[in-house]
């Protein structure tokens, strides 16, 4: 009896659909996705990159220690004296001099340093020095490295925009979230109370929260800062939960029972994460400014390294030494540019109601 042989098909490869690749390949693709459709977002991704890789970075690109007051042995000096000390010789630049001479608000002077005998003997701080191989930014009023202190700075923009933003979109959604679910009375007392905050001038506010503490610190200000911005999520979480609330899928979790807590949870929430996204993205450059500002006019802690209190340093050299102002000024510009960019891609792209617009909206 003849034995029946099995029959072989030929081999057909089917390629292994997106769903079905590893985790970190779906995210590269979704990532190129994006940037190919929404090349300023690509861009905007790209500069919190590099911002992100500076911070996290400093000790290790930083090349000096951004409190060190570099000096330079200057055999030329002008004997200065005062009534208070005997001659000694003091070494500064002309065009400094200049500056002082027509802005007596900048004042250099010994204080400013930490060891005042770098001022005498013919050793003069290099005092707002140009860019140079040793220092790529020149040096400050105090003889600081620029450089330095621009990538110190990064990560105080970065935990300040980043914990103000957390801090506003965590406390703004759950109250936007529970005064669209219940409504009522409920609904009536958060929406007044968030009309009472935001009837107050946001600058105004900061001000009255930070003179609370007499030295605010680093995370007190960011927690400051979300608060100034709760009232302006828990609007926009609110329009997207009476929006949602009428679903038929949350309509159905209702007659079978399920909990309010539950259906908030599991049901509501996921489904108004796009725009809580674009909002978390889009306050951080809101509030990398608000700290510079509030840096820029002395209102929190002198002592950080602030790119806010280093434009005020630069402006106060004005004409004689603009670089300074100038190079702290561009890395505020392009890190608050790079995170609107970024959310305004996202917007367009979680938004259902841009998605395919002119083509280039949406993956």
């Amino acid at each position: 009896m003849a034995q029946q042989g099995a029959i072989e098909l030929p081999g057909v490869n089917i390629p292994l659909s997106l769903s079905d690749r590893p985790v970190w390949y779906r995210a590269l693709v979704q990532a190129w996705r994006f940037c190919v459709r929404k090349p300023l977002g690509g861009i905007g991704v790209l500069i919190i990159i590099i911002v992100s890789f500076a911070a996290i970075t400093t000790p290790l690109i930083q090349r000096y220690d951004p409190e060190l007051a570099f000096e330079v042995f200057r055999p030329n000096c002008t004997a200065a004296q005062s009534a208070e000390k005997p001659a000694t010789t003091l070494c500064y630049d002309v065009e400094l001099v200049k500056a002082i001479d027509d802005d007596p608000s900048i004042k250099l002077d010994s204080s400013r340093v930490s060891d005042p005998n770098r001022l005498i003997s013919g050793k003069r701080v290099q005092f707002t020095e140009d860019p140079s191989s040793a220092h790529w930014l020149g040096t400050d009023l105090a003889g600081r490295d620029v450089y330095s202190r621009i990538i110190n700075g990064s990560r105080l923009a970065l935990v300040i925009g980043l914990g103000a933003s957390l801090v506003a979109v965590v406390i703004g959604t759950t109250l936007g979230l529970i005064s669209a679910y219940f409504g009522g009375l409920v609904d009536l007392i958060i929406q007044r109370l968030t009309d009472a905050c935001q009837a107050f001038p946001p600058f105004i506010l900061l001000l009255l929260v930070t003179q609370v503490v007499d030295k605010p610190s680093m995370f007190f200000l960011a927690f400051a800062l979300g608060m100034v911005g709760i009232s302006s999520v828990v609007r926009i979480v609110r329009g997207s939960v009476l929006a949602t609330r009428e679903e038929v899928y949350v309509l159905a979790a209702r007659t079978i029972g399920a909990a309010d807590s539950r259906i908030m949870g599991r049901h509501i929430l996921p489904n108004i994460f796009s725009p809580i996204i674009v909002v978390f993205t889009s306050a951080i450059g809101a509030y990398i400014l608000a700290e510079a500002g509030l840096a820029f006019v002395g209102l929190w802690d002198l002592g950080a390294i602030s790119w806010g209190k280093m434009v005020e340093e630069g402006r106060r050299l004005g004409p004689a030494k603009p670089l300074m102002a100038l190079f702290v000024g561009s890395a505020l510009t392009v890190t608050v540019l790079g995170f609107n960019l970024a959310g305004d891609a996202l917007r367009d792209v979680l938004d259902p109601r841009l998605r395919g617009r002119s083509g280039r909206a949406g993956f």
